[in-house]
């Protein structure tokens, strides 16, 4: 018999002070149950799914009106409706916390070791306001379509929230996407603005892809602006620049007659469309998966507030590319007070040292990465506990794929040894997580530390189990997914959905991640 090694251990002092914590001991008082562990607050969570959500509305700090009803239909899925009478804003809710003039960092950019910028909390709402503003002037209307092509820049964080203030949806491709693989996903949304660059840097390499947003727009009948950011030439892009491009004008133009004001921000029902995100394609075209703002908001503050731990103050970085769910799961993190750490580009510049760089330079706190990255940092020796002091980390993340053993070995060895690794699982048709960390649980080789609050995740380890045909898959029952988590037979092609319209039509009520079946 074998015995899992333990690789970390919370002090008490830690225990004490997490957030995770203190929403225990509100559980207790206010509901007098006795919750001795964390397993006993998971089972009450997915037993009393709804005053558990009401604690998490409470505790995280909500931003609009709840509603005296918290769920319609539980037990139907589809069809369950989480607080039917809320509305909200998510853009709000991300940016409101801080006060207007807040000169604390919000965002903190690396572009390799091209490019430095950071933005102020002040200078992040001044920035979303004007680009509602230009917005407003363009004619974009609650429900309408923003798309984006971007790097992730500070650019792309003030446009989406820009977008989200207004009750538009937003939906991102990375730049490195073909151009057919961004008119898969885009054509089926119909955007009518696009935001994009003039072209990006991989490994020291300028690549422009004005040729390519030429054409995509020319394929893209629905866009009407299309607002390039001069990531490559740092300044306001010359008009023979954008002239093979068609509706096409600077960031700096299209924000140029507006000036920064207070944001008006629209207040819309819980489940009101956020995002779009898109299938990998494996199967045939990309298939549109809408997510909806008040569930979106409601899961990621509840694992960035009780299971990451994340306070105001705190430095939040994930290495990712706009087309990956995790830049949604990061630009949450404002909504907890976080500052972000945005970085484009290789990992591996200067041998792997970049990101490690960051880390120290801006104090970061929680370090969110791929497994393939640490497997790949391990694999070329890099060791940053001994390069780099490190005294704030206190939680390193890793999804994307199984993290072997070896890794969390590597991790404890040669990045830190006191950090919570967070090895966790969800997935883009979710836009959040099943299976997360815990600062107050202990890390063992190889293994995730626990079902995620208010979803009954169970696994299934038998291959021939009727329902999971390929051993130790991951699944969640019915009464995981009745809350904001439900699937919807309804592909999101258009030929499925008939109009896009329906993205916001009553009839095709939303909330949280939709997950989308193929037609």
């Amino acid at each position: 018999m074998t015995t899992t090694p333990l690789l970390w251990q919370p002090s008490s002092e830690r225990i004490e002070h997490a957030s995770i914590t203190a929403f225990t001991r509100r559980i207790r008082a206010e509901f007098g149950v006795a919750l001795p562990d964390y397993h006993a607050l998971w089972r009450w969570s997915i037993e009393h799914r709804e005053a558990f959500w009401r604690a998490v509305w409470d505790f995280t700090g909500i931003i609009g009106e709840r509603g005296e009803r918290t769920v319609i239909d539980p037990e139907r899925m589809p069809g369950a409706r989480w607080f039917p009478d809320a509305t909200l804003n998510f853009a709000e809710n991300l940016l409101a916390r801080s006060a207007a003039g807040d000169t604390a960092d919000a965002l903190i950019f690396r572009g390799e070791d091209k490019v430095e910028r950071r933005l102020s909390h002040a200078e992040l709402m001044a920035s979303v306001s004007r680009v509602a503003a230009a917005l407003d002037a363009a004619g974009i209307a609650t429900g309408d379509r923003i798309a984006a092509y971007i790097p992730n820049l500070p650019e792309a964080i003030v446009a989406m929230l820009g977008s989200a203030s207004r009750g538009a949806i937003w939906s991102s491709c990375s730049p490195d996407f073909g151009v057919q693989g961004v008119l898969d996903r885009f054509t089926q949304i119909a955007p009518r603005v696009l935001f994009t660059v003039d072209g990006y840097w991989y490994n020291g390499k300028a690549l422009p892809i004005l040729d390519k947003v030429g054409e995509i727009v020319a394929r893209l009948p629905s866009v009407e602006h299309v607002v390039v950011i001069p990531y490559l030439q740092q300044s306001a892009g010359a008009s023979d620049d954008l002239a093979s491009v068609r509706a096409a004008q600077s960031w700096d133009a299209f924000l140029a007659p507006h000036s920064a004001r207070p944001i008006e921000y629209v207040r819309l029902p819980f489940d009101h469309p956020l995002y779009v995100l898109y299938s990998s394609g494996t199967t045939g075209v990309p298939k549109c998966i809408v997510h909806g703002a008040g569930g979106t908001l409601l899961q990621h503050l509840k694992e960035h507030v009780l299971h990451g731990d994340l306070k105001r103050g705190d430095r939040l970085f994930y290495f990712t590319t706009c087309g990956w769910m995790m830049w949604n799961w990061l630009a949450s993190g404002l909504g907890a007070g976080a500052t972000l750490l945005l970085y484009d580009g290789s990992p591996f510049i200067d041998r792997g040292r970049v990101l490690w760089d960051f880390a120290e330079a801006e104090r970061i706190t929680h370090f969110g990465t791929s497994a393939k990255y640490i497997d790949a940092a391990k694999k070329i020796a890099v060791v940053p506990s001994k390069d780099y002091d490190l005294p704030h980390l206190r939680t390193l993340y890793s999804t994307g794929s199984p993290l072997t053993p070896e890794s969390f070995d590597y991790v404890y060895q040669c990045i830190k040894a006191d950090l919570c690794l967070s090895s966790i699982s969800g997935g883009t048709d979710i836009v959040s997580c099943f299976v997360l960390g815990n600062p107050t649980l202990p890390v063992w080789r190889g293994e995730l530390q626990c079902r995620g609050l208010g979803l009954a995740v169970s696994t299934c380890s038998t291959p021939t189990a009727s329902r999971f045909p390929r051993a130790a898959k991951c699944a969640a029952n019915s009464s995981a997914l009745r809350h904001f988590h439900r699937c919807r037979p309804v592909s999101g092609t258009i030929r499925t959905v008939r109009s896009t319209a329906l993205l916001t039509s009553s009839d095709f009520p939303m909330s949280g991640a939709t997950a989308i079946t193929s037609s």
